[in-house]
């Protein structure tokens, strides 16, 4: 927690930034609590193959999955609101339409589809979910798609709108194997790969030089 003293650190806010391409404005959703925890798993894409030569060839990068809670509580907002006025009127609403929608395709596109084809038009177009980035540090920035979003609404202020929450968010990475090379997030997870080979560089965790009391040769 923040204090007052003048050295604190200050904390990193984590959050999901999404934009519905080709609009540049993007929606923003950071965290109000960070998630205490975090789960990160790996799932290994084997390459199989029938010769020995195959035994460690893989199909690409591996399966990336972010799970985390998030905390949503209005009770903040609701104890000033006179400057918080849409939360004393909406309570969560607005949060938590901002979380659905990163896994809804652009409302644009579903009434122009909706109205050509009730016109007979043979033309639709592509319904796309928003492209979502995660953003947990400068050293951890990812294009995201969101895979399952559960939400446990815990208390309710009198016009039954919600003011205290949690969200159970399960995201997966998309890579470059997902994406096309025009597109932003592509750029966006080069850029977390080499990033990566960086980070793995500067391991130190252990006695690097005590492996050698161990190995056979």
């Amino acid at each position: 927690m923040p204090t007052g003293y003048p050295r604190s650190p200050r904390f990193l806010k984590g959050g999901l930034v999404a934009y519905q391409l080709p609009d540049l404005l993007p929606t923003i959703i950071v965290f109000q609590y960070n998630p205490e925890e975090m789960t990160h798993t790996l799932q290994g894409r084997q390459g199989g193959g029938g010769g020995r030569a195959d035994a460690l060839r893989v199909h690409g990068p591996p399966e990336q999955t972010f799970s985390f809670t998030m905390d949503l509580d209005a009770a903040d907002q609701l104890e000033k609101p006179d400057q918080n006025p849409v939360t004393v009127q909406n309570g969560l609403h607005p949060a938590i339409a901002a979380l659905e929608r990163l896994m809804h395709p652009s409302y644009v596109s579903v009434v122009v589809n909706e109205a050509a084809a009730l016109f007979g038009s043979a033309f639709i177009l592509a319904e796309q979910a928003p492209l979502a980035l995660l953003i947990w540090g400068a050293r951890r920035v990812l294009p995201v798609q969101v895979q399952s979003l559960s939400i446990r609404e815990q208390a309710f202020d009198q016009a039954l709108n919600p003011i205290r929450a949690t969200a159970q968010v399960s995201l997966r990475v998309m890579t470059y194997r997902d994406l096309d090379v025009t597109n932003p997030g592509y750029w966006v997870y080069m850029a977390s790969f080499t990033a990566k080979e960086v980070m793995a560089g500067l391991n130190t965790i252990g006695d690097a030089a005590g492996i050698r009391a161990v190995l056979p040769f």
